[in-house]
Parts: C-alpha cells; structure tokens; sequence
C-alpha cells in the first residue's frame, strides 16, 4: 500500500508534471504525449476489427529501438510457436515508435499514461494472456493492475546494478513490491540475481531465472544477414575509426584527442554517426570538422567506399550497424552522458569497443572489458593513448578485436530459453 500512495499521489504527478512543462520546449515530449492520448482508442479499435475472436493476446512493451532490438528474437520465436495469436508492441519513445516497422506485430501503440485507472480500462479491453517487458522499463500500475486482473507478467534481460539507488533501504521497499508483482523475472546474469534478491526479499517471490540477453542473438542474426558476401578481415579494411551515437557530451571530452589522432595518424579517417541526427547538428558537426581545415562529406544514400573525405557523416538513422563493417575500431557514445549504447553491434563487426564511465548498467560492456575486447576511457586523452596503441601494434589489435566478437558468441541462445520459459512458467 505505501509504494502504490507514494508513487500515484507523489510521484507520477511530478513525473507528468515534468513531461507537460517538458513538452513546451521538446518536439519529441509532445509527440509522445499526444500518441498515449490515442492509445486506449487504438487498442479498443484493435480488438473491435478482430471481432473478438477469442485469439490469445500477448503485449510486449520496450521503452525505445535499443529494448526492442532485445524483444525482437524473443517476440519472432514466440509467434512461430502461437502463430494463431495476436501481438501488440507499445513503446514508450517516439523515435522507437516511428522506426519499428514490424510486419510480425499486430498492433502497435505508445504506451498509455500509467494511471491505474486508464491502464486497468486498457488492460479489461485487451485482456492479454501475457504482459512482457524487456530490460528497465517497468511501469508500476501496469503491473499492479495486471496482478489484480490476473494476467501474466514478464520481465525479462532484467539487470540489477551493484551502483543502484534501488539497494537503498525506502527505495528498495518500493521496488520489492513492483518486483514481487511479477509472475516471473529472466535476469541477464548471476550478478543480476543476487541483487534482485537483495531488491525482492525471500518472501512471495515470482518464478527467477537466470536466462542471458537476447540482444546478443538479435545482434547475429542481423550480422549474418548483412555480412554473407563481406569477407574482408577487420585488417584489410580502411584505417578508420566510428564514432557511434555520439552525444554532446562524448564530444566535448574527446574533441581534441580526436583531432590529434588525425594529425598523428595520417591515413587515419573517421566515420561520424551523431545521437540526433538533425540537420541542425550535422551542420554544427560539419562546421567544426570545417574550421579546422579538416575535409568532410555527408554519407547520404552513398557506398562509403565511393567518398573521399577525413570525416565521412552519417546523417540518417538505420546504417550504423552496418557502417560499423567499415571500420577498424569503434567509440559508442552516450559514456559520459546517460549511459552508453549499442556495444554489441561494432563487437560483432571484430572492432575493438572504446566508450565512456558510464557503462555500469550495460551488462555486454562490462562483458567486453573483462575478456579484453572493450575499453573504458575517463578522458580525451585515455582514448589518444590506446587507440594510437591498438594502430601500432598489430598483435594487440587483433587479440581485442577476437576478445570483442568472441564476447558475443559465447553469449548466444538467450532468445531459445527465454521463450522456453514463457511457455512453461
């Protein structure tokens, strides 16, 4: 009872108040909050045009593109397995709902404001067999309500950082009970599970297991669907370093070392891929690449291979993990900002992976620096010292380069067992 007053009279009014005021300067908070308006119509519409015809229901939610990335093998497993039911994504991320393009998903939504009455009203129209969450994004309400109406729920690739505030004594109490209203949690790892425990108590517990992350599958699949024709070894290829997802704040701790690299480096030329690619910051990229008399060129709908330019741009969404299989070694943003992206992808590529401090929440990083194919820098200047290094010495460089792709390989399967446990548990 404590954790459903604190959270509905204190802290979702100040979350939405947040995300209203938020709306008056961000484009993207209002789209977002004008499709969870809709949401409850699309779904009524939904089962309308179904017709009601008793069909099992499952509903997969990811926060953004990076959890549906982790969904997608799971969801595409499942739906060979109940290929008479319906599935319905809803996402919370405007930009992961406008890129997500799945034939395999039947309906899809924003995520509704997560009010108990408007999700409980969602959750009677649907009456999904099953609720399935990936990685972070849990909505409480979502799954008290599902509880109530005894429907199944789903956490899965969950990870519990040793760093968390939800260790800490109020704020453990109102995760323990979110966590114990799950009917079943599949944690990344062991490391994962003990903190959960230490979250959860002993007492009421939903079904745990310990089942790895899907991404790691979804990342190959993508790979081996790309690279069929692409023999080139990570040493035959351009002497060129990428820059993926790269944040404001990535740029104004390596914007220097970066220039220096070039000049000590001569053959050495970069691939850019920002975060937000708006015109307005691939002008502001451009600009100071230009002023300091270094050559650049937007990659457009071009082959990389056909431009001849220092820096190389990426000024749309959708190729990087593609781009990444014409570099050499790999910086993926967001480390010294919200935390890092996608390291999965350059790994998969043979790349040895650098990225910023704060990575602790990202379970593949963390496997990346432990088997020697990921680096973690604290500066400009880290990043100088080891990239120069992994260039000079051959040895080095592809003994991390193996370390990176081997990660990923020797975590494969999650997907299989994941949907082995939704059916069974």
């Amino acid at each position: 009872m404590f954790s459903k007053i604190i959270y509905n009279f204190i802290l979702l009014p100040i979350l939405y108040f947040i995300i209203l005021l938020g709306g008056l300067f961000s484009r993207k908070l209002r789209k977002g909050f004008a499709g969870r308006l809709k949401s409850k119509k699309i779904l009524k519409s939904f089962i309308n045009k179904s017709n009601n015809d008793s069909k099992e229901i499952f509903w997969f939610h990811a926060a953004s593109l990076g959890e549906y990335e982790q969904i997608k093998p799971v969801l595409s497993g499942l739906k060979e397995i109940e290929p008479n039911s319906y599935f319905i994504l809803s996402l919370f991320s405007p930009s992961g709902y406008d890129f997500i393009d799945d034939e395999q998903v039947d309906c899809k939504v924003y995520l509704p404001f997560d009010f108990y009455w408007g999700v409980k009203s969602c959750l009677k129209i649907v009456k999904p067999k099953k609720i399935i969450l990936a990685g972070y994004d849990v909505w409480p309400n979502l799954i008290w309500s599902a509880k109530k109406l005894n429907i199944h729920t789903v956490l899965f690739a969950a990870r519990f950082s040793k760093r968390s505030t939800k260790r800490y004594f109020m704020v453990r109490k109102f995760y323990r009970n979110i966590y114990n209203s799950f009917s079943a949690i599949y944690t990344i790892s062991n490391s994962d599970n003990e903190e959960l425990f230490r979250i959860i108590g002993k007492e009421n517990q939903p079904v745990i297991r310990i089942l790895g992350n899907p991404r790691y599958d979804q990342v190959k699949t993508k790979s081996d669907e790309f690279t069929k024709e692409r023999t080139l070894s990570v040493m035959q290829r351009p002497k060129r370093l990428i820059f993926g997802s790269m944040h404001n704040d990535d740029e104004k701790q390596l914007l220097d070392s970066i220039l220096s690299l070039l000049k000590d480096i001569p053959d050495l030329s970069y691939i850019w891929a920002p975060h937000n690619p708006s015109k307005k910051n691939i002008e502001r990229i451009e600009n100071y690449f230009i002023s300091k008399e270094i050559t650049t060129s937007r990659l457009g709908k071009s082959s990389i291979n056909k431009i001849d330019a220092k820096v190389i741009i990426v000024d749309s969404v959708g190729r990087l993990s593609q781009l990444y299989w014409d570099a050499q070694i790999a910086y993926i943003g967001g480390g010294f900002s919200s935390g890092i992206h996608n390291v999965m992808e350059p790994a998969i590529a043979r790349l040895p992976v650098f990225f910023g401090p704060e990575y602790s929440s990202f379970h593949e990083a963390e496997e990346l620096i432990l088997n020697g194919g990921g680096f973690s820098i604290e500066s400009g200047a880290e990043l100088y010292i080891q990239v120069k290094s992994l260039f000079e010495n051959s040895s080095t460089f592809m003994n991390a380069s193996y370390s990176a792709t081997n990660v990923v390989h020797d975590n494969l399967g999650s997907s299989t067992r994941i949907i082995r446990s939704l059916i069974h548990d």
